[in-house]
């Protein structure tokens, strides 16, 4: 036991174990959200969904998780085999080191960097890359085309939604995620969303800006992460399933476990930006390492739910439709916020 205790004291050994817990969050994440979404699926369409696994079905996900590990695991014989098994886990990748930057709590965030939302914007393009190379190595042009429709989505709907970060960012002065949160302490008065801590003249002129760049923001963050009425990358009626059709086992797992890993990214970063990250909405009350912890996850996990809720609500948007919303809806709007903001910011 000494010799265990010893280990774990060790401040390599110590760096480790926490730079893993962003993994075990999101395992046990992925297993709620996957009931969460077909139960809210179900009463939403007026169907029971899981129910015979357990009570109410709780034990489906874990049977599922089961199912995909006992999967073969297939690799086309004319696929590229090396880049065929090398994207999903880029993906992943390219989705956790984003998680690097995610202040928790006070009391935790793995790396506290001054550039942290840029960093955060930079390493998850590589989300893209992994998608590319999926549909690329799959040599199945169903696959193709939608690696190139992701591409294209997620590099034009990050145009707008880096805009709406930019403009944030000119509220705060600053692109580390844990002063940003700390900026919007003391109540839910002081949280951006509602103008943030400053001069009540200031406040009431940003609030409407602040609402569209939250807005811009949010849709953005749904077309990035596939999420229906974005999901054209994976539109089964016209590319049989899009970018994964060639994948199975443990593989397309890693595709859902990014994806849904990637949702409640995005859903974090509004957090972060717009309602107070960790923070409580009563001040001092319920407030501290542990508690931040709980208000950061209960936050995030209402924008996760909230996009769920819209992917069983709103139809599917066509090609041109996506584009029109992305350069000429989203791109000016928050064009002209920036250039709002930047004026009240001065005056």
């Amino acid at each position: 036991m000494e010799t265990l205790l010893t280990i774990l004291n060790e401040p390599a050994v110590t760096a480790v174990l926490l730079a893993l817990l962003p993994l075990a969050f999101i395992l046990v994440y992925a297993l709620v959200v996957l009931y969460g979404e077909m139960k809210m699926a179900a009463h939403i369409q007026n169907r029971l969904a899981y129910m015979e696994n357990g009570w109410h079905g709780t034990l489906q996900p874990f049977a599922d998780m089961l199912k995909l590990l006992q999967k073969e695991d297939i690799i086309p014989a004319a696929a590229d085999k090396f880049l065929f098994i090398l994207a999903p886990y880029l993906v992943f990748v390219g989705t956790y080191a984003s998680f690097a930057v995610l202040p928790f709590s006070s009391g935790y965030i793995g790396s506290n960097i001054d550039l942290g939302i840029f960093y955060l914007v930079a390493v998850s393009s590589l989300v893209v890359v992994g998608l590319l190379m999926s549909g690329w190595a799959s040599n199945n042009k169903w696959s193709l085309f939608g690696a190139l429709r992701s591409a294209a989505q997620i590099v034009s709907y990050e145009i707008p939604g880096v805009l709406a970060i930019l403009g944030v960012v000119m509220v705060y002065g600053t692109m580390n995620m844990q002063t940003m949160t700390q900026m919007q302490e003391g109540g839910i008065q002081n949280w951006l969303i509602l103008g943030g801590d400053l001069p009540l003249g200031q406040k009431l002129a940003l609030i409407p800006f602040v609402f569209v760049l939250f807005v811009i923001y949010l849709i953005s963050s749904m077309a990035e992460v596939n999420r229906t009425p974005f999901d054209l990358p994976e539109a089964e009626s016209e590319l049989v399933q899009g970018y994964n059709t060639e994948y199975s086992g443990m593989k397309f797992a890693i595709f859902y476990l990014a994806e849904y890993a990637n949702l409640f990214l995005v859903s974090a970063v509004v957090v972060v930006m717009f309602f107070g990250g960790w923070s409580s909405p009563f001040g001092s009350f319920m407030n501290g390492p542990v508690w931040g912890g709980f208000w950061f996850v209960a936050k995030g996990m209402f924008f996760v739910f909230f996009n769920i809720w819209l992917r069983w609500t709103l139809p599917r948007l066509r090609v041109d439709q996506l584009m029109y919303v992305s350069w000429k809806v989203l791109t000016p709007f928050a064009l002209v916020c920036i250039v709002a903001i930047g004026f009240i910011m001065v005056v």
